[in-house]
């Protein structure tokens, strides 16, 4: 759209005895080229996972994600720098254990973002100027599962990253770090997929910010305190096969259990119950992504856009 100079802009004066008169000042219509759905949904996805962080938004926004994201890589510096002095043959904390030991720290990550991606789009209504343009309730799903899980998963590979960083400065082999650093991430990638679609379903169950703040942890706390209980009870009664299906209650054991196809130790014993157990959580993580996808398209065909 294209402002005319002030020597273009034409006045319509008022007929005698009037004081209102209709000013032209030169506005013309957008002749560009229109980029559709595809461009509007992308641009929702990267404006999502920027917004996780704060970034292109005011201060303050970014004080919680940076705080966080700050706290989850100190303890793979200070690996890294103990490693490095000590002349380490391993790293005290591997890859894949690293998630699941700063679990807390990622919870409170997904429970403060999930409902800044959508429950200020419902509590002000702003999904209805997205629907306004070509793009349709199920792109606005997408863009905004992505987007989060996106930013997800810059949290949890970034400490894996200086993990690596840290084992090369201890002169450790680079072809025996590699192997370790590709498990943990793609199970990285199943882990942020799993907790941003948790995430945003509860989220995006209330308007209010707060409430799913609230909502995230309680659950994702609660499955927690659940599966840790029924481990004890098994282990302290030699129910070792009961152990092990335990961690299909909650998402960090089930994405840790899953990992164990690729090769990775379970981070806490005893682990699924041999190969069929690993491919009965690698299952159940992808079921539960793909329900929590079906929830979000259900609820936002829900959504009213007046």
């Amino acid at each position: 759209m294209r402002v005319s100079a002030p020597s273009e802009r034409l006045a319509v004066p008022a007929p005698s005895g009037q004081r209102d008169a209709i000013h032209d000042i030169g506005y013309r219509h957008y002749d560009g080229p229109r980029l559709g759905r595809r461009a509007v949904q992308r641009a929702l996805l990267l404006d999502s996972a920027r917004g996780a962080y704060g970034l292109g938004r005011a201060g303050r926004t970014k004080i919680v994600p940076v705080l966080l994201l700050a706290a989850m890589c100190l303890p793979a510096v200070i690996v890294s720098i103990v490693a490095s002095v000590i002349g380490a043959a391993q790293l005290p904390l591997n890859y894949t254990a690293y998630s699941t030991t700063l679990a807390t720290l990622v919870v409170v990550f997904v429970a403060t973002q999930a409902p800044a991606s959508v429950s200020r789009d419902l509590r002000f209504r702003v999904v209805s100027l997205y629907f306004s343009r070509p793009m349709q309730r199920v792109d606005y799903v997408q863009a905004k599962f992505a987007g989060l899980a996106l930013a997800v998963l810059a949290f949890l590979a970034a400490p894996q990253l200086l993990l690596l960083a840290g084992a090369l400065l201890a002169e450790m082999p680079l072809r025996e770090q590699l192997p370790d650093l590709a498990r943990a991430l793609a199970g990285a990638v199943v882990l942020s997929l799993v907790l941003a679609g948790v995430g945003l379903v509860l989220a995006a169950a209330t308007p209010r910010r707060g409430l799913g703040v609230a909502a995230i942890i309680t659950v994702l706390v609660v499955l927690s305190g659940v599966q840790a209980a029924v481990l004890g009870i098994s282990l302290e009664r030699g129910a070792d096969t009961a152990a092990g299906w335990s961690g299909l209650l909650q998402p960090f054991t089930l994405v840790d259990g899953a990992a164990t196809l690729l090769g990775a130790e379970a981070t806490l014993p005893p682990g699924p119950p041999g190969t069929a157990g690993a491919l009965v959580f690698a299952a159940v993580a992808l079921a539960l992504v793909a329900a929590c996808y079906v929830l979000l398209v259900l609820r936002y065909r829900k959504v009213s856009v007046s």
